[in-house]
């Protein structure tokens, strides 16, 4: 859970103290790093041992075998499926609270091509054209094989937060998911439990002195630097009235500005992104009535990814 602080919802977070996101760990791992874990053959057998955090390059592993799955398990339903491209480490990358990474602010910004290449993919997926051109029926019982059907009965999930929330007990992402975690319904309570764990600390994190004086000198870096913002999420809410009606390259050019001096400020020049990782792990050591559904967690995480180079393998 070492990045749960930099996830996607971070910033909301912060502004509403909405709940929280699923974390993603690997961004402290150098390319030799990453390409030694993922060349490890973490047996099954071993998993309560070797319980922890994917990397993202892991988790790609994971997603892209997940896709077949579902294509065999709706192809045994008698329909087609084309397994749709799982985002790539890149992108899933640099869309936090502060951009911790220097090189990949210089190369993509915000990532906001990056955004619009997934969201592409997605308006783009064959299956809806195909599913739209089944006869009303089948469309509605390919849809039911896919993602389930209400009436068949439904798990439900307690958060952290408070609240519930449930998924359709059976459906082909279900099987799926039940093949790569050992135990669907365990991997849903214990990953609702884990990945929403942020939102119980993200305002601790912010009010603690030790990060508002990082933040403090993050803005004053920044302000050496031409930018004067408060704190990062101000410069993705400026960042859209910057760029307003300037050529692609132009906006490219100022996008990149901002995000390089944001990374550099927050990673090389003040320890913003130290300080938060490590109260992190102090207010995440705290929750101790959560450790065991963390732990869960990590252990299915690492079974999932043995799994997931068996199918990737076939």
């Amino acid at each position: 859970m070492r990045r749960a602080f930099f996830s996607t919802c971070v910033a909301a977070v912060v502004a509403v103290a909405a709940v929280g996101c699923t974390a993603a760990a690997g961004s402290e791992l150098s390319g030799a790093d990453a390409a030694q874990a993922d060349a490890a053959d973490v047996d099954a057998a071993d998993a309560d041992a070797a319980a922890r955090e994917l990397t993202d390059a892991e988790q790609v592993q994971v997603d892209q075998a997940l896709e077949l799955l579902v294509r065999d398990c709706m192809k045994a339903e008698g329909f087609r499926y084309v397994p749709v491209r799982v985002a790539s480490v890149e992108e899933r990358q640099g869309f936090g609270y502060v951009l911790d990474d220097v090189g990949w602010a210089r190369e993509h910004g915000y990532g906001l091509e990056l955004e619009s290449r997934v969201v592409e993919i997605q308006q783009n997926d064959p299956n809806h054209a195909y599913a739209n051109a089944l006869p009303e029926p089948e469309r509605l019982r390919w849809s039911t094989a896919l993602d389930g059907d209400p009436a068949d009965g439904m798990l439900t999930a307690e958060l952290p937060m408070g609240g519930t929330v449930q998924t359709p007990r059976d459906s082909c992402f279900t099987q799926a998911k039940d093949e790569l975690y050992g135990d669907f319904a365990a991997w849903f309570q214990a990953e609702k439990v884990a990945t929403n764990l942020v939102g119980i600390y993200a305002e601790d994190i912010i009010a603690d002195e030790r990060f508002e004086v990082e933040l403090a000198a993050w803005s004053d870096c920044m302000s050496r630097r031409g930018h004067d913002y408060p704190d990062p999420p101000a410069i993705r809410e400026d960042l859209p009235g910057l760029v307003k009606g300037l050529s692609d390259e132009k906006a490219r050019a100022v996008e990149k500005e901002l995000a390089v001096a944001e990374a550099t400020c927050a990673v090389r020049e003040t320890s913003l992104v130290s300080t938060a990782r490590d109260l992190e792990d102090e207010y995440r050591g705290e929750l101790e009535q959560y450790q065991d559904s963390v732990a869960d967690y990590q252990r299915m995480q690492v079974v999932a990814l043995d799994h997931a180079r068996r199918v990737l393998a076939r």
